[in-house]
C-alpha cells in the first residue's frame, strides 16, 4: 500500500485525511445541536435524525441518478436529507414543548423513531451503489496517490467550516441571535419582552435538525460513502457531548469536531500502515472521549460556562 511505503508519514497523512473526512458529520450535527441548545432545549434525537438524513440522501441520489444525472442527484439528496431532518425536528419540537414533557424522554423516543424509519425505508438501498458527492481535489500537485486521496475535500466540509463563524456572529451580533439567547437563558424574561418562546424554540430545533440531516448526507454520500444501518456509530449522541465540550460556542464546535474526527481516524490510519495491535482500542477513542467529557462536565460541583440557563428544564 502507498501509505505503508510512506512509513510514519503515512500515519500522519492518514490521520489528517480522516480528520477532514470524519469531522464533517460531527460538525453539522454539533452546530445543529448548538443552535437547539442555545434556545434552552436538548435534542438527543439527532442520532435518529442523522440516520434518517443518511438514508434519505443515499436513496434520492440512487433513485434520481438516471433522471437528473449522477452529478446532480447527490446534491438533491443532500437537500432531501435536510428536509427529512426538519420533519423530525418539527415532531421533536412539538412534543418537547407540551406541558410536563422532558426533553430527554422525547429525545430517546425520537432516536427510536428516526432510526426505525431509516432502517425500514433504507432496506432496499443497502446493496445498490449511489453516486457520491463530488470532491475538491487539492492534491493534484502530488504524484503520490495517498496524498491525492487525502486532499480530496468535500464541499460540505467547507460549507460547515463557513457556517461555524457565521453562526457565532449570528448569536453575538444580530437581533434574532439575541432573541434565541434570551429565550435560552431566561424564558420568563423573554416572554415579558414580548417574545414567543415556543416559536423561537420551534425554529431553532427545526433549523438544527436540518443541519443534522445534512450531517447524515455527509456520511452516506461522502465518507464512508455508503448506506448501512450502523453508519452513524453513535455520532448523533456524541454531538451532545461535543457541544458541551465546546461550551456552546459554534467556533469551538468546529475545533471540537476536528478533534473528534481526528480521534476517529487514528485506528484506520494505523491499520493502513499494517499496525494491527491495539486497533480496537484506538477505534474506541471517540467513545472514550465522549465518556470522559460527560464524567467531567456532570460533576455537581462544576458550573458550566456558557450553558443556557433554561437548558434541560421541563415544560410547564
Amino acid at each position: 500500500m502507498a501509505t505503508e511505503a510512506l512509513g510514519a508519514w503515512g500515519v500522519v497523512l492518514g490521520i489528517f485525511a480522516g480528520t477532514l473526512r470524519g469531522s464533517a458529520p460531527f460538525l453539522f450535527v454539533s452546530l445543529g445541536e448548538c443552535l437547539t441548545e442555545k434556545s434552552g432545549k436538548i435534542n438527543l434525537g439527532l442520532e435518529g435524525t442523522l440516520l434518517t438524513g443518511a438514508m434519505s440522501a443515499y436513496a434520492v441520489s440512487y433513485l434520481l441518478q438516471d433522471k437528473v444525472g449522477p452529478a446532480i442527484s447527490p446534491w438533491i439528496g443532500v437537500l432531501v436529507a435536510g428536509v427529512a431532518g426538519m420533519a423530525l425536528g418539527f415532531i421533536h419540537a412539538w412534543l418537547s414543548q407540551q406541558p410536563k414533557v422532558n426533553d430527554i424522554a422525547v429525545g430517546i423516543a425520537m432516536i427510536i423513531f428516526g432510526s426505525g424509519i431509516a432502517f425500514f425505508l433504507g432496506k432496499p438501498f443497502i446493496q445498490p451503489k449511489a453516486p457520491p458527492l463530488p470532491t475538491i481535489d487539492l492534491g493534484n500537485w502530488s504524484s503520490i496517490p495517498a496524498v491525492q486521496s487525502a486532499l480530496k475535500i468535500s464541499p460540505l466540509f467547507i460549507l460547515g467550516v463557513a457556517i461555524a463563524p457565521l453562526m457565532f456572529w449570528f448569536f453575538k451580533s444580530t437581533r434574532w441571535g439575541l432573541f434565541i439567547r434570551a429565550v435560552g437563558d431566561s424564558p420568563d424574561a423573554a416572554l415579558a419582552m414580548g417574545m414567543s418562546v415556543p416559536k423561537v424554540r420551534m425554529l431553532c430545533i427545526v433549523a438544527g435538525s436540518f443541519l443534522a440531516g445534512i450531517g447524515g448526507a455527509c456520511l452516506s454520500l461522502y465518507y464512508p460513502g455508503l448506506w448501512s444501518e450502523s453508519i452513524s456509530s453513535g455520532q448523533g449522541l456524541m454531538a451532545v457531548a461535543l457541544v458541551i465540550f465546546a461550551r456552546w460556542n459554534p467556533i469551538q464546535c468546529l475545533w471540537a469536531s476536528l478533534f473528534f474526527g481526528g480521534a476517529q481516524a487514528v485506528g484506520p490510519a494505523l491499520q493502513s500502515v499494517g499496525i494491527e495491535q491495539g486497533r480496537y482500542l484506538f477505534n474506541a477513542a471517540p467513545y472514550v472521549l465522549t465518556l470522559l467529557i460527560m464524567i467531567i462536565t456532570c460533576s455537581p460541583k462544576k458550573t458550566l460556562s456558557g450553558a443556557p440557563g433554561a437548558l434541560g428544564t421541563i415544560s410547564g
